[in-house]
Formats: structure tokens, C-alpha cells, sequence
């Protein structure tokens, strides 16, 4: 690879004369201009990222910020970073990935270096600490999450407040009027992620409205932790007959601890999830459920996001409409005894 100490020794110039010519940080004459861009053609030297950054041109990188925690389903994260790379390759953008826990730096780290045109924020928060900085700066970006304050962001994901209501609309239509959610494992609670928090409002909004009984459990996921959570749920509340499930590792321990327990489903208990679609339908009950959008969620980031980097988008907010497929898992509430 071409260095720019080797266009300026070809030019007869010094490396500072040829960055002066990259960035136009200087006034540089017409002739020595000209006898830099055509050692530069000549030797075919490509500036690296951080000289066209200076130039003020485009680095042609997005970058997608997606922490990878343990307590989050990543096959559904990666889905949508991989829709996001291939989307942006469309465009002629590479993505630059960064998968830390970093929080502001990240954000600080990716403003600062001037290596990507753009970001697009994921696992966003309600209170998320990154955006106070991303609003300080200049940085196009848009987020694949909604947090609790949208003013001044761009934001696309799926309408989760509308996934909850639609879960207990169907049990609701059913019979069923106690309803337990098996949600995320409690860190997720804990950190205010907005799906779930949104996911949980639609869903307890909705069931007033039908005068239905919600239990919220959050669950680590995992046979044992799911066993002590139905313990608990069928102690509060034995008269539930409606399961709502918005954690993907807890699906299949669930339908098991039901066989066991001599619950059949649907007949007994109605199982609805909020989940991909590859989930539902191989788990051992086909199961009803609500899909993540993960393609379309990282589409239209990067649809929006170039968009906005050409000048022909403003900040909105874009929900995408929840649909559920009816499969096994779900029928009519038992009679009661």
C-alpha cells in the first residue's frame, strides 16, 4: 500500500505539503497542487479514513453499536447487525461494530476520531446515558430503540407497546382472564431497556382495559430458574391460565415444566410469545406468537440513517406494526371447576 510519505518523495514535496493538499487545511500554490495530485494518481495512493475525515469528506463507515450482554437473546441482535451490514453495502458503507459495554465513550471514541459518517445506537435504554453526548455533537445517527425522551433522534423499532396489548387481546378473546408474563432476565428491568419496559406498559394497560389479572415474573432463562419461576407464579396466582413469554431461553424449559406438571397445552394453558419466528414454530408446541422484525428493524436504521446523511430526512420516530400468527400453542380458557 501507497504511503503518503512516498507521494510526497515522488512529488518532490513534504508529507506535511501532500496532507495540506488532502485536508485544504492551507493554502498550497496551483502548481504544486497539481504535481501532488498527480503523483497521487500515478502511484494510486488511497488516503486512509482519518485523512479524508480532515478533508471534510465521508469515511463511507456507519457505526453500529451493539453491547453484547449475557442476559440479552444475541441471535436476535445479530440478525439485525447483519441487516444493518448488508443494507449499508447497498449504499456503498461498511460497518464498523462495536460490541463493548462502553456506553459515552464509545459514543465520545466514534465523534472524536472522525473514522464513521454515522452511528446507529442499539439496546437502548429509556434513561440511556449515550444520548445526552450524541445530542452535544453534530454526529448523524439513529436509533434502533426508543427512549423514554425521542425530541431531536431518529428511532425505528418495532411498536412494543402495541406487542403487549396484542398479546392479551388474543388471551383476552379467548377466555382467559389470569394472565402470567415470563419476561426478561432482571437486569434488563433493571437498566430500563426500552422493549421490555415498553412491551410490559402495553401489556398492563391493556389487561385493565379488559379487567384481566397480570403477574410480571422476570426470569434468568434456563430449566431450573424457569421451574422456581412457574413455582412461584402458580402460588400467587393458581388460577392462571395464560402465559405471555418475552424471553426466547425460557420457551422450551416452560412447555417442558407444563408437560410435567400434567398441564397440557392448549387445552389446559395458552402459551403466546414475543419471539423470532424460528423460535415458534420449532419449539415442541408450535407456538403463537408475535415475530421480531430484526431484518426490518436494521433495514430501515440504515434506510433512514443514509437518508438523513444525503439531507432528505428530518428526526422521526418509525414503529413498525406488531403481527401475531396464531399457531398450536394457543385455544380457548378452560372451563372453570
Amino acid at each position: 500500500m501507497v504511503t503518503l510519505a512516498e507521494v510526497a518523495q515522488h512529488a518532490g514535496v513534504s508529507a506535511s505539503t501532500v496532507s495540506y493538499v488532502l485536508s485544504g487545511k492551507r493554502s498550497i500554490s496551483a502548481t504544486t497542487r497539481q504535481r501532488v495530485e498527480q503523483s497521487i494518481r500515478e502511484l494510486g495512493y488511497h488516503p486512509n479514513a482519518g485523512a479524508r475525515a480532515l478533508a471534510g469528506k465521508r469515511s463511507n463507515i456507519i457505526a453500529l453499536m451493539v453491547p453484547l450482554r449475557t442476559d440479552m437473546y444475541v441471535p436476535v441482535m445479530m440478525e439485525i447487525a447483519i441487516a444493518v451490514a448488508t443494507t449499508a453495502r447497498t449504499h456503498g458503507y461498511d460497518v464498523l461494530l462495536l460490541t463493548g459495554e462502553e456506553g459515552p465513550d464509545a459514543v465520545r471514541r466514534v465523534t472524536g476520531s472522525g473514522l464513521a459518517d454515522a452511528m446507529i445506537l442499539m439496546d437502548v435504554e429509556l434513561e440511556d446515558e449515550r444520548l445526552p453526548l450524541l445530542r452535544e455533537t453534530d454526529q448523524t445517527s439513529v436509533l434502533i430503540g426508543l427512549p423514554a425522551d425521542t425530541t431531536g433522534l431518529t428511532c425505528v423499532d418495532l411498536d412494543w407497546s402495541a406487542t403487549g396489548a396484542l398479546c392479551v387481546e388474543h388471551l383476552a378473546g379467548l377466555g382467559h382472564r389470569d394472565i402470567a408474563v415470563i419476561g426478561e432476565a432482571p437486569a434488563v428491568y433493571e437498566r430500563h431497556t426500552g422493549f421490555a419496559e415498553r412491551t410490559l406498559d402495553g401489556l398492563r394497560t391493556r389487561a385493565r382495559a379488559s379487567d384481566l389479572r397480570v403477574l410480571h415474573r422476570p426470569c434468568e432463562g434456563g430449566y431450573d430458574a424457569m421451574a422456581l419461576t412457574l413455582s412461584r407464579i402458580y402460588d400467587e396466582r393458581p388460577g392462571t391460565t395464560g402465559f405471555v413469554v418475552q424471553n426466547e431461553s425460557a420457551v422450551e424449559p416452560l412447555l417442558a415444566l407444563l408437560r410435567q406438571q400434567g398441564r397440557a397445552v392448549p387445552e389446559d394453558v395458552s402459551v403466546v410469545a414475543i419471539c423470532p419466528d424460528q423460535v415458534a414454530v420449532q419449539a415442541s408446541v408450535r407456538l403463537t406468537s408475535v415475530a421480531i422484525p430484526a431484518q426490518e428493524m436494521g433495514r430501515q436504521a440504515v434506510e433512514r440513517l443514509v437518508a438523513k446523511l444525503e439531507g432528505r430526512d428530518s428526526d422521526e420516530v418509525v414503529l413498525l406494526a406488531p403481527e401475531l400468527t396464531v399457531r398450536a400453542s394457543s385455544g380457548p380458557a378452560p372451563a372453570a371447576p
